[in-house]
């Protein structure tokens, strides 16, 4: 037996095949359409980290690797959220300026975070630190620019009307786009901010008990627990308020009223 939680091993392999076919089968037979994606996904995310796993080995041992390895993170972030927020596929024209356009919001929210907490030491400069906790912090940034754009982009479609009502009356376009959607975007910060203060109520966070699985004490588990959640809430927020000013200012959405 190895220390880890997790043995990899013929016996994972077969609860992950019957995990996937479970849920398969729950999204056909509830009607929700969704047995292809949830397939796909299982198939891409075990993919993706074997080969990010063996990365990784060579990685952590160099800052610089890490560093790189931190940057693709990011523009992966930024690639899906800026689908995710538009809604158009990677293909269409214009595609290096939602890119760019999404990346702002991801790195804006992430940014600040990684550089306060590498600059404090609270996490050392190292490959194996910098790149779980980038990673979380950059997770958490695409998340809330994805979940805002989206309920921002249906939103403003929905209620068009109430826009240019507002323009009418003599709001600026930003204000006017504010007006309506900002309530609606707000929404996105729910489960960060539900995750927060539920901590150690309702769940244990993967970072408290990676910490306990690792040796640490349960003080060091939940001091790094905590440096996660705030670190994720901040994330979030800025990424919301960035992707929300962006999507104001027009630089996001096409078509909306001005």
């Amino acid at each position: 037996m190895g220390t880890s939680v997790v043995e990899p091993g013929l016996p994972l392999a077969v609860v992950l095949a019957l995990l996937t076919a479970l849920a398969a089968a729950g999204g056909r037979l509830s009607g929700l359409g969704q047995e292809r994606p949830v397939a796909v996904a299982a198939l891409r995310a075990t993919a993706q980290l074997a080969a990010v796993s063996a990365v990784l080995l060579a990685v952590v041992r160099s800052l610089w690797l890490s560093a790189a390895f931190v940057l693709v993170m990011g523009t992966v972030a930024s690639v899906t959220a800026a689908g995710r927020v538009t809604g158009l596929p990677l293909r269409a024209p214009g595609a290096a300026r939602r890119v760019a356009t999404a990346a702002l919001a991801v790195a804006g929210g992430a940014a600040p975070v990684v550089a306060l907490v590498l600059a404090s030491g609270t996490v050392p400069l190292r490959g194996e630190a910098v790149i779980p906790v980038a990673g979380i912090v950059i997770g958490g940034a695409m998340t809330a620019t994805s979940l805002a754009g989206r309920r921002l982009r249906d939103e403003l479609t929905g209620r068009r009307g109430e826009v240019e009502a507002a323009l009418a009356l003599g709001l600026l376009p930003r204000d006017a786009v504010l007006e309506v959607g900002r309530p609606s975007a707000a929404t996105a910060l729910v489960p960060p901010l539900d995750q927060t203060r539920t901590v150690g109520l309702v769940t244990l966070p993967g970072a408290y008990v990676g910490v306990l699985l690792g040796g640490g004490s349960p003080t060091a588990a939940g001091a790094a627990q905590l440096l996660v959640l705030v670190g994720l809430l901040a994330a979030e927020v800025l990424a919301v308020w960035i992707v929300t000013e962006l999507v104001a200012r027009g630089r996001v959405l096409p078509g909306l009223p001005r």
